[in-house]
């Protein structure tokens, strides 16, 4: 990197930090855990939804419970034997983080399965299968993040939390894998199963306002999706440009300076976001059961007719 100085970016983030971190940390707190009280108590069986939704709110929680740390480490530097503690603290935001981010893709395709296969849906949708699912993509992402306990390298002196990784941390091997794993492939599961879920609700003959509504909601989970994270995967590869000294410009090194910390406090907010639309989710589940039902019987009709 070049000796251009993001001080006066600095200054302005920590208090644009305390705008958004406290209202979310506060609402996004409530919401999860009248969540999870809601689905681990009062519901009165558990389906496949309601398993995947309860590993997003724990994931959520994850991710809020990492903000106190965030806005602290804004404000003030922390001391050099700290640095585990440090990374320990990263590694769990970017576990929350990118463990949504497989939660939500897994929700679209389960939404996909029982939409558009109902006779395989019978066969592969079950309580255990989500249960292996939500454990898996739990160990997936806990692996994938192991690196970042590397990311610091040798630590002299005070040093800022959530901030300055090495080189290490900006390698490109790295940020494909990110770029790639993290975002695109999710990214593009959850838009190709969302568009085939909405051709085959649209589809049906069936004036069902259910179904009318679950499109509208599917409609909401994808820009729900694509509108906070799309902006911080994309300050993280112009951060990469400039970390590789490609863009060398000051000007431009301090807009994107501001940018990347804007668009994470923006992806931060799926937390609330995530909590509001569980409700939706909810709903729309009980209108695909129908869906599911009515597509069962129009592929037995078929069938009996060609015999």
């Amino acid at each position: 990197m070049t000796n251009c100085s993001t001080e006066d970016v600095d200054t302005l983030t920590q208090k644009l930090d305390l705008v958004i971190y406290v209202p979310v940390l506060v609402f996004g707190l409530a919401l999860n855990i009248a969540a999870l009280v809601v689905f681990c108590r009062l519901l009165r069986k558990w389906t496949e939804s309601s398993i995947y939704m309860t590993n997003l709110a724990l994931m959520d929680l994850l991710l809020l419970l990492q903000l106190p740390f965030k806005i602290h480490a804004a404000h003030h530097k922390w001391e050099e034997d700290k640095v585990f503690f440090c990374s320990f603290l990263e590694s769990l935001y970017f576990v929350a983080m990118y463990g949504s981010i497989y939660t939500i893709a897994c929700i679209a395709i389960d939404r996909y399965v029982a939409i558009n296969h109902p006779f395989r849906a019978k066969q592969v949708r079950s309580k255990k299968n989500a249960l292996i699912v939500c454990v898996l993509i739990w160990v997936f992402v806990m692996a994938a993040t192991s690196p970042i306990y590397t990311f610091r390298g040798k630590v002299n002196g005070n040093f800022t939390c959530f901030h300055g990784f090495s080189e290490n941390g900006w390698s490109t091997a790295i940020i494909v894998c990110l770029e790639v794993f993290g975002f695109l492939l999710p990214a593009a599961i959850l838009v190709v199963c969302s568009i085939q879920s909405i051709r085959t609700l649209k589809a049906s003959k069936s004036s069902n306002p259910k179904r009318q509504a679950g499109v509208r909601i599917i409609y909401s989970s994808l820009a729900a999706f694509l509108v906070p994270f799309t902006p911080c995967h994309i300050a993280i590869f112009l951060q990469y440009l400039v970390r590789n000294k490609i863009i060398a410009d000051c000007r431009h090194q301090k807009n994107i300076a501001l940018f990347i910390q804007v668009s994470m406090n923006i992806a931060n907010v799926t937390c609330c976001l995530d909590a509001l639309c569980y409700y939706f989710i909810a709903k729309e589940v009980r209108s695909t059961k129908d869906t599911l039902k009515m597509s069962i019987s129009r592929a037995r009709t078929t069938s009996t007719s060609d015999a």
